[in-house]
C-alpha cells in the first residue's frame, strides 16, 4: 500500500515513519507539512492511504479532504480526542491519538487491508443491474441504465433516475467503488454522471468542463477530473 504522511510537526512525521518501518507492506511515497504540499503529492503520487493530522496551521485536515476530488482512505493522527466524531463523519478508516501506540497502528492497517479485500470482492454493477431504493414510504427497483447521475448529500447520496429523485443510504465514494467506471464518471466530489446521458460538453473556467445532461441539468467537472474526462473520451 502506498502511504502519504501529512503532519505539520516534523518529529511526528519521523516517529510515524519509524513505526511504519515494521510493516513491509507499506511504502511511504511522501510526507507533507501542510495541506498545499499534500495536495500536490496526492495528485502526483496517487497514494492508497493517507495518515492525516487534523489540526494544522492555515488549513486543517478536514479542509484538505474537502478540496480533493479522489480521496484516498484516511487514517487520522492527532493529539486531540474531541475530533474523533467529526473524523468518522468524514468516512475516516480509523483515528489514532498521538503518541501513536504500535498495536493501534497495526490494528488500523489491518482494518485497511480488510476494507480493501471486501471492496475488491464486490463485483461491479453493470447497466442491467437493479438496485433497491427506499426513500421514506416510497420504494423502487431502479435499473442503473435509467440513472442519469448521483449527487452527494452529506453521508448519503441522491439518485436521479427517470423523473424521480430519491435518497440512498450510501456515500458517493461507496457508489463509485461499485459502478462501472467506463459508464459512470466521477465528475467531482459532488457528482457521478452516467456518460450515456451526457448530451453536450462545454469548456468552462480554468480548463475545467461542464456537461449538459439529456434532461437539461448542467454539472460542472472539476479541473482535475476534466483532465481524466478528456483522456477517457479521447481516441
Amino acid at each position: 500500500m502506498k502511504a502519504l504522511i501529512v503532519d505539520d510537526i516534523r518529529l511526528a512525521r519521523q516517529e510515524l515513519i519509524r513505526l511504519l518501518k515494521n510493516f513491509t507492506e507499506v511504502e511511504i511515497v511522501g510526507e507533507a507539512s501542510n495541506a498545499e504540499e499534500a495536495r500536490d503529492l496526492i495528485q502526483g503520487q496517487d497514494p492508497d492511504l493517507l495518515f492525516l493530522d487534523i489540526q494544522m496551521p492555515e488549513e486543517d485536515g478536514f479542509s484538505l479532504l474537502e478540496s480533493i476530488d479522489d480521496v484516498p482512505d484516511v487514517i487520522f493522527t492527532t493529539a486531540f480526542h474531541e475530533y474523533a466524531l467529526k473524523a468518522f463523519e468524514n468516512n475516516a478508516l480509523d483515528y489514532l491519538v498521538k503518541p501513536i501506540d504500535p498495536d493501534r497502528l497495526a490494528a488500523a492497517l489491518e482494518k485497511y487491508t480488510t476494507h480493501k479485500v471486501a471492496v475488491s470482492k464486490k463485483a461491479l454493477l453493470d447497466e442491467n443491474s437493479k438496485v433497491f431504493v427506499k426513500d421514506g414510504e416510497r420504494c423502487w427497483f431502479v435499473k442503473l441504465a435509467d440513472v442519469r447521475f448521483f449527487e452527494t448529500f452529506g453521508n448519503y447520496s441522491k439518485i436521479h433516475f427517470n423523473n424521480e429523485v430519491a435518497m440512498v443510504g450510501k456515500s458517493l465514494n461507496y457508489l463509485e467503488s461499485r459502478l462501472d467506471p467506463t459508464k459512470f464518471f466521477r465528475a467531482s466530489r459532488q457528482y457521478i454522471v452516467h456518460l450515456e446521458y451526457v448530451e453536450e460538453v462545454i469548456p468552462w473556467f480554468s480548463d475545467s468542463l461542464r456537461v449538459r445532461m439529456t434532461s437539461g441539468e448542467e454539472i460542472d467537472i472539476s479541473r482535475r477530473r476534466s483532465v481524466k474526462f478528456k483522456e477517457l473520451l479521447s481516441f
